[in-house]
């Protein structure tokens, strides 16, 4: 069944807790903002098809590494839960591995740029901007002291949204569009 009725009077549960808790509490919160990046990032899967930045690190399409990184968004929000589940170095450092080989192909930075270009990178940026929010969420409940995360669950937010920068400005970079700076007048 897909509604309970447990949720009418605006609580929740989660994972191995037996109180309900305010569905705006910080941890609803948390627990929504992943929920958030996860379901966007599924746009971006369905819309990337099979699209390949061909990184000298991989050689899968960016959909396969999305879907990776959505099994992740499911760990993170497991452990945020109270689930015995964490995320890993390794995890952190795949994704170091793809934001490198991404800058490899593209230019150096040299400024902040207009979001904007083509399609998958104007949903790329605002993943990334979701991806911050989440990353936010998370780290006030943590600061909290409501929740307790591994070391890399923290590390891991942060390099999502850098991938989904490089992602944005790579886009951008096939489809030969020129990264615009602001202009600040």
């Amino acid at each position: 069944m897909l509604y309970t009725r447990k949720g009418d009077t605006g609580t929740t549960k989660t994972f191995g807790c037996d109180q309900r808790v305010s569905k705006s509490s910080s941890i609803a919160e948390a627990l929504g903002s992943l929920d958030e990046i996860n379901s966007f990032l599924g746009l971006i899967k369905v819309k990337a098809g099979k699209v390949k930045f061909n990184l000298p690190v991989t050689e899968i399409t960016v959909s396969e590494i999305i879907n990776r990184i959505q099994q992740d968004l499911f760990i993170i929000q497991a452990e945020l839960a109270g689930a015995g589940k964490t995320i890993t170095a390794e995890k952190v450092k795949w994704l170091e591995e793809i934001i490198d080989g991404i800058e490899k192909i593209l230019p150096p930075i040299k400024t902040f740029f207009v979001a904007g270009g083509v399609e998958l990178a104007t949903l790329s940026d605002i993943a990334r901007t979701i991806a911050r929010r989440a990353e936010r969420r998370v780290v006030g409940v943590v600061d909290e002291g409501k929740v307790k995360v591994g070391k890399d669950t923290l590390a891991y937010l942060n390099r999502l949204s850098s991938v989904l920068y490089a992602f944005a400005r790579s886009f951008n970079h096939i489809a030969n569009i020129q990264e615009e700076a602001p202009k600040y007048n």
